[in-house]
């Protein structure tokens, strides 16, 4: 099968992707083998591909955010038969016995493992995934729409939660790709105010048709002071004017798995009166399915630009030079 292999970590123009064939992947116990339909392309790939994220697994397969059809079952595997819709996310093993899993907070488990970065994901025709870290899908989408759910939609989801919005607040988002159009959708269902930092302008014009208050460019102020922030741009310079903008006892989340650095703070202008910052570590099974639930009673309007699978380095090199309004996503059929 064609499969994608990051061989040569480094930026995009230094083509650290390569295509190749490879046999179709065989479950273990407690696996399933999952035909790809289509698999989104999300940031992390990117830091993956462009050696931001140390190599957990040499050449591996990227892709994260499958939207697929079960094809075989592993050995003791129940629940699942030939056929069956299911995603495959970022989060795909966990110990289930520390102090963090037994708490509800797997996320931060030691010895978690990530589909793209510690197992081959889905830039590929097919890949495995152990059933327990399977989600459901929601009706009412399409495949390509379902994709950037599974990791752009949830890692918001997570980071609004993160963001301690108050009901009815003011919410800034800072950098509007795939994952900030989803989370501004969701605090809008749920009676937020929404303004949009982001300097592409396109981005700009899809906050705006999707309900945000306000949009201007990435360092601009917001027009009023915010309760919560996001930060999805991978910018650290980008804390502090979020910082600057917060109301008295604010939050600001930073969703992303990477940061360049946080310029020196000042702590009466950023923190003082009760600010403060949070980071984000990708999510909970429980997160995904309550996303997953409310993605399937509120249907969000997903913005995608597709492309073919053999074409996955040019969807990544378009992601890097902030070429994609909204979510890349391969087809694999």
């Amino acid at each position: 099968m064609p499969a994608w292999r990051v061989t040569r970590p480094g930026p995009m123009p230094s083509k650290p992707v390569e295509l190749v064939r490879t046999p179709v992947p065989r479950p273990g116990a407690g696996e399933l083998l999952v035909r790809v339909l289509v698999c989104g392309v999300c940031r992390t790939d990117l830091h993956v591909a462009e050696g931001d994220l140390p190599v957990h697994r040499p050449g591996v397969t990227p892709g994260h955010e499958v939207v697929g059809e079960v094809a075989g079952l592993g050995a003791g595997v129940s629940g699942f038969g030939a056929g069956d819709r299911v995603g495959i996310a970022w989060l795909r093993g966990t110990c289930g016995a520390c102090r963090y899993c037994r708490r509800g907070r797997e996320n931060l488990c030691p010895d978690s493992r990530y589909t793209g970065w510690d197992a081959d994901g889905g830039y590929a025709e097919y890949a495995v995934v152990p059933a327990a870290y399977a989600l459901p899908l929601p009706g009412g989408y399409s495949d390509d729409e379902l994709a950037p759910l599974l990791c752009a939609g949830l890692i918001g989801y997570h980071a609004l939660a993160r963001a301690d919005l108050p009901d009815g607040g003011r919410l800034g988002i800072y950098g509007f790709g795939g994952s900030a159009h989803l989370t501004a959708q969701v605090a809008i269902a749920r009676g937020a105010t929404v303004h949009v930092m982001t300097r592409s302008a396109e981005a700009r014009e899809l906050a705006m048709a999707l309900g945000a208050a306000s949009a201007a460019d990435a360092a601009s102020p917001p027009p009023e002071p915010l309760d919560s922030a996001i930060l999805f741009a991978p910018v650290g310079e980008l804390v502090l004017p979020a910082l600057a903008a917060l109301d008295r006892g604010g939050t600001l989340a930073v969703a992303g798995i990477h940061l360049s650095d946080v310029p020196p703070l000042n702590y009466q202008r950023h923190l003082f009166q009760e600010r403060q910052v949070r980071s984000v570590t990708a999510n909970t099974r429980a997160d995904a399915r309550e996303f997953l639930a409310f993605a399937g009673r509120h249907r969000l309007a997903v913005s995608t630009v597709p492309y073919a699978l053999d074409a996955a380095d040019r969807a990544l090199a378009d992601l890097a030079a902030d070429r994609v309004n909204g979510a890349a996503v391969l087809r694999a059929t």
